[in-house]
């Protein structure tokens, strides 16, 4: 077991059993952000309809707080438009994490980098 740094039950249970795992083949937009310190690598793949994120998957090689992180930013991002999933934070996804040990916040950086990645790859797919 990981040792204990203060985690939430919530980022337990994202990190037990993460939601929204996996690739989608087809995906309308790919975003890819790594941390080169702790090793952590995040994917975000989107597939889009009417301006709205209507299915999202992650892959994530690294730590507990990254897959929580990855599985919260999913979860936050679904159903929304773009403009309103670009404005997530990596404080909003700690958040709805109730919290991360001041020294794992950069994994919810990184979830949201990711997820903001992917809607500009879509975005220039898209000409815009």
């Amino acid at each position: 077991m990981a040792e204990q740094v203060g985690y939430s039950q919530k980022v337990m249970e994202h990190f037990m059993n993460p939601h929204n795992v996996g690739v989608i083949e087809d995906a309308d937009g790919y975003g890819k952000v790594g941390n080169p310190v702790c090793g952590d690598i995040m994917e975000i793949f989107i597939k889009v309809k009417d301006d709205r994120i209507e299915d999202i998957k992650f892959r994530t090689f690294g730590c507990g707080s990254a897959i929580a992180t990855s599985s919260m930013v999913t979860d936050m991002a679904r159903g929304k438009t773009l403009d309103e999933a670009m404005t997530i934070t990596r404080n909003d996804v700690a958040t709805e994490l109730d919290g991360l040990p001041p020294r794992k916040m950069h994994c919810s950086n990184l979830a949201a980098d990711a997820l903001h990645e992917a809607i500009k790859d879509y975005r220039s797919r898209q000409g815009a």
